[in-house]
């Protein structure tokens, strides 16, 4: 199997109305689903932070309470995900930033989903990705050149890592990193997707390299 298990995240996922609601609170939404209803879309989630305004608790855990909130039928971004025929393994919303973890059947799949959400959303990147290791228990090491990243994109990387930007959830966002590296957040962001997307190429190219061998 040439299978990939990839986290991705979306740091301004317009229109989620669970990013919207959360934002701010201090707390995790988990286990997010959503139903259709006739003219409206019913969107649940288990929540850990104060309460989100505009949306009603259904139930209650000793840590945490479980939501719902309503909202109008235009594409989300989850919905956008599976109407690329991609199922979502998990959801997840924390400081208004966009978790999703999905299975998808080789890296080609992996590569034009990335490039139609990039098309629609801002700050869409890659927190971890898995290849199947073929054979039960079986794995692969991929090694990654680092001289792949030019200087400036080395640097913001691994200042991004030191700062704990990749951490979940995040303990600096992109305006921090941006000010300690004295360049603009979106200059930050430019840098930051180039260097994923080389990396990205980076680790699947070998894998295919190494299957084919």
């Amino acid at each position: 199997m040439s299978g990939v298990r990839a986290e991705l995240a979306i740091d301004d996922p317009s229109g989620c109305p669970v990013a919207e609601v959360t934002e701010g609170n201090g707390g995790t939404a988990r286990s997010v689903t959503w139903s259709d209803g006739e003219g409206a879309v019913t969107e649940q989630f288990e929540y850990d932070g104060d309460p989100p305004e505009g949306a009603t608790k259904v139930f209650d855990y000793d840590d945490a309470g479980v939501y719902e909130i309503e909202r109008d039928t235009d594409d989300c971004v989850c919905e956008r995900i599976v109407d690329f025929d991609c199922p979502l393994s998990n959801v997840e919303v924390a400081d208004g930033t966009l978790y999703v973890t999905l299975h998808l059947g080789d890296a080609a799949e992996l590569r034009g989903l990335l490039e139609r959400l990039r098309e629609a959303y801002d700050g869409v990147r890659v927190r971890y990705l898995v290849r199947s290791g073929g054979e039960a228990g079986g794995g692969d090491v991929v090694p990654v050149d680092r001289n792949r990243l030019t200087d400036r994109q080395r640097e913001v990387v691994t200042t991004a890592y030191r700062m704990g930007y990749f951490d979940y959830p995040r303990r600096s966002n992109a305006s921090e990193v941006a000010a300690s590296l004295d360049i603009a957040p979106s200059t930050f962001t430019e840098h930051l997707t180039a260097a994923q997307s080389k990396l990205l190429d980076a680790v699947l190219e070998t894998g295919e390299r190494a299957r084919s061998g």
